[in-house]
């Protein structure tokens, strides 16, 4: 079968890794190069990479609505096209070109979390779990009929890191048993999403990463691991701004924002509901440290 690939971050890689496997992959869409790290040099995409080293010719159009950028695209002609964190609309005459339309990976149980952000907004809200659903795309954002769906339970200590790890793993596997089942003759059902249900996962805004302590401290706690790797979630410890890189809620009380005790490994402040214990953070312009540096540190002032 002949494929387009399009995605452009790191969680991507493993569903294109499924398509370099299972099928004839004729081209990889991605993101253009965008400037990256300290010295803001033009740095490819993660797809952009590996579809290099797999010798697949690699596309990189501003935007797929120009005629000249669909008639190349049509030129592939491609049976199917899979869609995987790309981050370019697919216009209509785009969906139709491949025979089979568009398929795309979704970090999220549909309805809930359609948009930018569901790994970060299912651990903010406090999902008990979550998962990947193979979509066949539609002019919506995110409503096309589900053809395939896994689930994960998300953990106590899950990250979007950790949990961003383990979904694109889970999509590349469910994506994978897709394509070799429909080479194989096999037909995949479709699902139409739930009209009952919906929830948007808007961009992550910088701004959300500061802590309030007077917010309980479950929730505050969902947000230092929601907003890890990135922005971070922020706040004031006796005084001083720091980046709060690990956490969990733990039995103590006192005025929100107090350090209510400390020990060798940990640091508790206290919250509107309950407390949480700092087990790392990160000064300004420093590396991240455990809780003990830091309270060694004030001890020495």
């Amino acid at each position: 079968m002949r494929v387009i690939f399009a995605g452009t971050p790191a969680f991507s890689v493993p569903a294109f890794e499924a398509v370099l496997d299972t099928c004839e992959c004729v081209a990889a869409y991605t993101q253009p190069d965008r400037p990256a790290g300290r010295g803001r040099q033009l740095t490819p995409s993660a797809v952009k990479q590996r579809a290099i080293d797999a010798g697949i010719v690699v596309e990189q159009p501003e935007s797929l609505k120009p005629a000249e950028v669909q008639e190349s695209l049509a030129a592939y002609r491609a049976d199917l096209m899979v869609v995987v964190a790309y981050g370019l609309i697919l216009p209509k005459a785009v969906l139709a070109m491949p025979t089979r339309g568009a398929w795309n990976l979704h970090a999220s149980l549909l309805p809930r979390w359609r948009g930018a952000a569901p790994i970060q907004r299912a651990i903010l809200a406090g999902d008990a779990e979550t998962g990947v659903d193979l979509m066949q795309m539609e002019a919506g954002l995110d409503t096309g009929p589900v053809l395939r769906e896994v689930r994960t339970p998300i953990a106590a200590d899950d990250t979007s890191a950790s949990l961003h790890d383990r979904l694109a793993q889970l999509g590349a596997g469910v994506l994978r048993q897709a394509l070799l089942d429909v080479q194989s003759g096999i037909e995949l059902i479709p699902r139409t999403q739930s009209s009952e249900g919906i929830e948007y996962a808007h961009k992550i805004d910088k701004a959300e990463a500061s802590i309030d302590w007077t917010a309980s401290a479950v929730a505050i706690d969902r947000k230092i691991r929601a907003f890890n790797p990135w922005p971070i979630a922020e706040a004031v410890i006796d005084g001083e701004r720091v980046r709060i890189h690990a956490a969990e809620p733990v039995e103590a009380s006192g005025t929100p924002g107090e350090i209510v005790r400390h020990s060798r490994s940990r640091l508790v402040i206290a919250c509107g509901q309950g407390a949480l214990a700092i087990l790392k953070l990160q000064r300004a312009g420093g590396r991240v440290i455990d809780a003990a540096d830091f309270v060694n540190a004030r001890g020495s002032r």
